[in-house]
């Protein structure tokens, strides 16, 4: 399944870092970028995390907020999260489930691994539209974060 601009966003319920049950609704009302990434603690997925991190006030505010999505265990991405000072939320999605709906998933991906988050980057709006869709093929790319700001500028 491809998801495009104007499609409705698929309903996610995740566990997050505090293993808490936290899902799209909560945000109803406001902007969301959703990250997928591969894996916690692996190159290229700790650069798009911080990069989200360092430009955080770009993306968290009164009309924004923003989550990443990976299919590790809560407290492999509290860790994670901990380790690398992020300054939003981590959800899991270890079985799947939101990585599945979104189409940001690898069958198969490197070292035999299969149902590993393909790195991807979501705009959603506050009535739950996809305004931006990203899935990247490769893991070693990182997601347009400048045409990431320009559909947040435009909305």
């Amino acid at each position: 399944m491809t998801l495009k601009i104007g499609d409705k966003a698929p309903s996610f319920k995740l566990i997050d870092t505090n293993k808490k049950e936290v899902s799209l609704e909560d945000y109803k009302g406001k902007n969301l970028i959703v990250h997928f990434f591969p894996a916690a603690f692996t190159g290229v997925c700790t650069t798009q995390l911080c990069t989200v991190r360092d430009a955080i006030s770009t993306y968290h505010n009164d009309k924004c907020d923003v989550v990443a999505i990976s299919v590790d265990l809560p407290f492999t991405l509290d860790k994670f999260k901990e380790l690398q000072n992020l300054n939003f939320t981590l959800l899991s999605d270890f079985n799947k489930e939101a990585s599945t709906a979104y189409g940001a998933i690898y069958e198969n991906w490197i070292l035999g691994l299969k149902g590993v988050s393909k790195r991807s980057a979501f705009v959603i709006d506050g009535d739950g539209i996809i305004q931006y869709a990203e899935v990247l093929e490769s893991a070693g790319d990182l997601p347009n974060f400048e045409a990431i700001n320009a559909t947040l500028a435009g909305l």
